[in-house]
């Protein structure tokens, strides 16, 4: 297994433990200089928090890790690859652009609410210039995503929660 598949199977560890507690699955992971260095899963619904998005709490994570270390978060943001399992929202294609990271891949598109060009192409409409690797293992991504939608989302208003009969 190369070194591309290893960090997206972290990536999609990450999907399948925000699925087993009932989010939606998409996992993430951030890798400096060949180091998985942050780890994130979607956490909205227990935080009750939209934008706590996989890239998010990696952006999180990474914060966390330079301050550890006494390395600058600037420096390190320009040489991170980032994978995660869906295509990311517009919010995280414009961070991950404004932070400055070398590279993205991510697994199936996102179709609605894609910011690397599903609906939106964010980078190009601000000048990201990150390079992005499309449909990495797509076809895991979305078997993740239609297990989660079989079940209910808790946090939905009650006239619109799926109900299973």
């Amino acid at each position: 297994m190369g070194k591309k598949d290893q960090f997206m199977e972290e990536a999609f560890e990450q999907a399948r433990e925000a699925l087993a507690v009932g989010e939606v699955p998409v996992g993430c992971v951030f890798v400096y200089r060949d180091e998985v260095i942050a780890r994130g899963r979607n956490t909205v619904n227990e935080t009750h928090n939209a934008t706590r998005h996989a890239e998010m709490n990696c952006v999180d994570g990474t914060l966390v890790w330079c301050k550890e270390r006494g390395l600058d978060h600037c420096a390190v943001f320009c040489e991170v690859s980032v994978y995660v399992t869906v295509e990311p929202c517009g919010m995280c294609a414009d961070a991950l652009g404004q932070l400055g990271v070398s590279g993205l891949v991510f697994g199936c598109s996102n179709d609605r609410f894609g910011g690397c060009g599903s609906v939106v192409d964010v980078p190009q409409l601000y000048g990201h210039q990150y390079a992005i690797e499309k449909g990495v293992r797509a076809h895991d991504a979305v078997h993740l995503l239609k297990e989660f939608y079989k079940g209910e989302n808790p946090n939905a208003p009650t006239d619109k929660a799926k109900r299973k009969t």
